[in-house]
């Protein structure tokens, strides 16, 4: 789901993911969309056919979004008292990350990946199978096309969630890699899609198995074994928020870090808006210049 329903699962179907809630752009103005009529008594402006059909559009396109997000509140309230259910029957064991540390060490249980591969291309467990149960789509069929664009301009832009879908070939590669009897600890960034896993996981026939509550995002350092570019808790983010620090992992990293860690990130912002006000100073001359060619 583009934004938080999970379809039910008995189905082992689920759409795509963000995890995100959506909201509807801001319209453009209507200014612009007005033609003049001129009549013998007066002249007045009026809605163009244009308009009009842009403001029954824009009005429709409106509504079933917020239909498509109440749907979105419904199936993820849905799933979640599904997902409590397995926790409290026993069905699937809750550990923190530390005891999921514990356990690999100690126990040498497995430890299933099933984050979507921008986020585990900087952090991952040493020694875990990644099997991603989302992951960004590579189709470039009108349908897609319009989620991404759709995803990337209500805030994909400013955080860095990318628009994502169901990997239909999860279970098949979880049952190629791990027999019914393993013991599974299932994990994600936030604890979200791994709960979604296990779901799927239990009715596919898979009984040991173990949930990272709060996910990835949660553990400290010491935790688990990493390996990868960047902490587990900067994994997750991206876009932005991220280069410009203000995301509320990267803050926290900056209170401990101290003023040397907060000027890279200060001085990013201020080459921002430079290069904002230079693009803006230039679009101006180029429309002066192209207004002076007008006039002569």
């Amino acid at each position: 789901m583009e934004a938080l329903g999970f379809p039910s699962l008995s189905t082992h179907t689920i759409s795509c993911s963000n995890f995100q809630k959506s909201t509807l752009p801001k319209l453009p103005s209507q200014r612009n969309h007005f033609s003049t009529i001129s009549h013998p008594s007066s002249s007045k402006l009026r809605p163009s056919h244009r308009t009009r059909h842009f403001r029954r559009s824009a009005t429709r396109m409106q509504a079933d979004n917020e239909e498509y997000e109440l749907k979105q509140m419904r199936d993820m309230a849905a799933a979640k008292k599904r997902w409590d259910a397995l926790i409290r029957d026993g069905k699937v064991k809750a550990l923190t990350p530390r005891e999921a540390g514990y356990a690999i060490q100690l126990s040498n249980k497995t430890l299933l990946d099933v984050r979507p591969s921008t986020e585990h291309e900087k952090a991952w467990v040493k020694g875990s199978t990644w099997i991603p149960i989302f992951d960004v789509g590579n189709e470039f069929d009108v349908g897609t096309l319009s989620r991404k664009i759709m995803g990337f301009t209500t805030g994909g832009w400013w955080s860095g969630v990318p628009t994502l879908s169901y990997n239909s070939q999860f279970l098949s590669k979880v049952d190629e890699n791990f027999p019914k009897d393993t013991d599974l600890i299932v994990a994600c960034q936030k604890g979200l899609r791994s709960l979604a896993a296990c779901e799927l996981l239990y009715h596919a026939g898979y009984r040991n198995l173990f949930w990272v509550q709060g996910g990835l995002e949660v553990a400290e350092e010491e935790d688990l074994a990493r390996e990868g570019p960047q902490p587990f808790k900067f994994a997750g983010i991206g876009g932005l928020s991220e280069f410009l620090g203000w995301t509320d992992q990267q803050r926290a990293a900056a209170a401990k870090e101290g003023w040397g860690y907060r000027f890279m990130f200060s001085a990013r912002l201020v080459g921002v808006f430079l290069i904002a006000d230079a693009l803006f100073f230039g679009s101006q001359q180029i429309v002066h210049y192209l207004q002076d060619l007008r006039s002569h």
